[in-house]
């Protein structure tokens, strides 16, 4: 899923020019002052991979420029960089697996306990709030044999993370268009997961674009789950593409929804611009901001 800007070349032009090092809003080692007054009912972040040719410095002080709060999917080395900027990293990498291989496999445990041991005081003392980790796929394991090793997993780390003042989220994503064999593909099954847990450090990752392509239902599904949510992603459906009419999803009524929860974690944008992509982040942001 964060290797697709490899594979588009329509976003070529677009994403070269972006990078351009004489970018106006570049402004290092200082937060940017232009920052739009946003509604703040929706603390919004942009997801990194999808803008991987435009240096993450460049990054950051457009995301301080538009208003938002930081940039998701950091690796331990980067997750310093938002500050300068006056933002944070909302979701960072922490050695929680691979989307194919991590908790519902038991043999993986070890290793992702020891990631969250090196790299979690590291995302505390930067103040990352949040973690990534995956189910893995199913491999013909049943659904529930999954659910009990992950929950064991779960419960190896939740202290880590709780000592901490971290959280581990464990992402949703659709199993019928981009990650064929996935387990955590519904939300019951997430939130069964984060019951037996039962952790105010361990969260779903409820990433829209997915569930969309799942079951529908966004707002009623997200309003019946949000104390087992942590963490939202976007993405426009069909094709993960920009937030705009061209999409399924009417985008401000979701994020009415959320606000109308209390829900005060970040929303992330991850989605893959099909034209200039700062454009269509800022438009994204606009929209998002009810």
């Amino acid at each position: 899923m964060r290797d697709w800007m490899t594979r588009r070349s329509v976003l070529k032009a677009g994403l070269t020019a972006a990078a351009s090092p004489a970018l106006p809003w570049a402004q290092t080692g200082s937060e940017n002052k232009s920052a739009p007054t946003r509604k703040g009912r929706i603390r919004q972040s942009v997801s990194r991979w999808c803008y991987e040719k435009i240096p993450l410095d460049d990054l950051c002080a457009y995301a301080a420029q538009i208003g938002l709060k930081g940039v998701d999917l950091l690796q331990p080395e980067d997750y310093e960089v938002p500050r300068r900027y006056g933002l944070i990293c909302t979701m960072g990498y922490a050695g929680g697996g691979k989307i194919e291989e991590a908790l519902n496999t038991t043999a993986n445990h070890d290793a992702i306990e020891t990631g969250f041991r090196k790299n979690i005081p590291l995302a505390a003392k930067a103040g990352v709030p949040n973690v990534i980790t995956f189910s893995g796929n199913r491999r013909a394991m049943t659904d529930e044999e999954g659910a009990r090793n992950t929950v064991a997993g779960l419960n190896r780390v939740k202290k880590i993370a709780e000592d901490h003042g971290v959280t581990i989220c464990l992402e949703l994503l659709n199993s019928k268009v981009d990650h064929a064999d996935y387990m955590a593909d519904h939300t019951a099954w997430g939130v069964r997961v984060m019951q037996e847990v039962n952790s105010p450090r361990v969260k779903v990752l409820y990433d829209i674009y997915h569930m969309q392509i799942m079951e529908g239902d966004l707002i009623a599904t997200i309003s019946q789950n949000i104390e087992w949510i942590g963490h939202f992603h976007t993405g426009g459906v069909p094709a993960r593409h920009e937030l705009n009419g061209t999409q399924e999803v009417q985008w401000d009524g979701v994020m009415r929804g959320i606000a109308a929860t209390g829900f005060r974690g970040y929303v992330a944008h991850e989605f893959v611009p099909t034209g200039d992509p700062l454009v269509s982040l800022r438009q994204a942001v606009d929209l998002c901001d009810v």
